[in-house]
């Protein structure tokens, strides 16, 4: 990974489904290290703001916006903070922190298309005194991009082998999938949700974040007609890149799809796991049928449900966590914006332009100096 030795960097992301800050602190020579990882749960008021504000009909003024950003900026760097407390290492040996923040929307496709992320990396930097790498994704859009999924390359990095075709599969509020086959180009996109629409029915529901070990959906039966009409959305059908997030895939978009249909709430959330497992699993089948093994990371991870039903649609395919390929699977994107603070310092383009559309590579990423 042409990384220095004794080199640390530390990455920090909240994904789609704002449920905390993951963060790591990492070294990349002579091999991939985690010294120190920690999820840092959002506190309730942040956490409320960010779903509200992650729907496509959100409206907020620009003053709670940028309270937001501060706050969550500070969040970021209270996380840091802890685990570089938890890891005993001098700060002093830390070249970067990558904060990739909390996107609040993103739709690159637009007349004039963006992806937000807030988090002000002024508040990381000022407080850890450590150069800090922030705003990934708007560079790629810039170049006519989807900014994301960013992980691809990293993916590559770290998993590409020349004995079997693979694929990465990130189970986070919105799934993605690396496709690393032997020979050939890597590929990525969004497939479509993993696990926030089963989060937001849950916590809808029950006030509680996630259904634990897929009990809630464990129980329920498929409802086919409702499964059909979910996957009826022109979206899926689409060819990459793509990539999506909650302003395509939320409560809104559900309730519209059921109508009036009443529907037990446990059938709801079993068929909701099961379009996850099937979009997921179609599209790996379509558009890299010889692959034999799925790396798994993600909080979906912990659903045995979802896993379960993602093996029934993968039959011939070997399901594997990554933590047997030597990464735990809650950190796998925190320490990937680890590594693409490194790139960024080093000059090297971040993004892969046959996954998100870009006009070519990029350097990404703004660097904010310690001091």
């Amino acid at each position: 990974m042409n990384v220095l030795a004794q080199s640390y960097y530390l990455g920090l992301i909240s994904g789609t489904s704002a449920d905390g800050i993951d963060a790591a602190l990492v070294s990349f020579a002579p091999r991939l290290q985690i010294h120190a990882a920690r999820t840092v749960p959002y506190s309730a008021a942040i956490r409320e703001q960010v779903l509200e504000l992650s729907q496509a009909s959100a409206q907020v003024t620009l003053d709670a916006l940028a309270r937001l950003d501060t706050a969550i900026g500070r969040a970021f760097a209270e996380a840091a903070e802890a685990v570089i407390g938890q890891s005993g290492v001098e700060r002093a040996q830390i070249t970067a922190i990558g904060s990739h923040g909390q996107t609040l929307c993103h739709n690159p496709e637009a007349a004039l298309g963006y992806s937000m992320q807030v988090g002000d990396p002024n508040q990381i930097a000022e407080r850890c005194a450590i150069t800090t790498v922030a705003d990934f994704r708007r560079r790629d859009v810039a170049a006519g991009g989807h900014g994301a999924p960013l992980m691809p390359a990293f993916h590559a990095a770290l998993w590409h082998s020349a004995d079997e075709d693979r694929a990465v599969l990130n189970l986070g509020g919105i799934a993605n999938l690396t496709l690393l086959p032997r020979t050939g180009p890597v590929r990525g996109f969004d497939s479509g949700p993993a696990n926030g629409l089963m989060d937001a029915w849950y916590a809808a529901h029950f006030g509680q974040p996630f259904d634990a070990n897929g009990e809630l959906a464990g129980s329920g039966i498929i409802d086919d007609a409702l499964l059909a009409a979910l996957y009826a959305d022109p979206w899926f059908a689409r060819s990459p890149p793509k990539s999506t997030g909650r302003d395509q895939f939320q409560l809104r978009w559900l309730r519209a799809v059921m109508g009036t249909r009443t529907i037990a709430i446990n059938d709801v959330q079993a068929t909701l796991c099961e379009l996850s497992a099937l979009s997921i699993a179609d599209a790996l089948r379509a558009s890299a049928p010889a692959t034999r093994r799925l790396l798994v990371c993600g909080g979906g991870v912990h659903n045995p449900v979802l896993q379960q039903r993602l093996q029934v649609h993968l039959p011939d395919v070997a399901l594997t966590s990554t933590a047997s390929f030597g990464l735990d699977p809650d950190f796998v994107e925190a320490v990937g914006f680890a590594w693409l603070a490194c790139e960024t310092l080093a000059g090297r383009a971040g993004n892969r332009c046959e996954v998100t559309g870009a006009r070519g590579p990029r350097v990404l990423g703004a660097i904010y100096a310690a001091g």
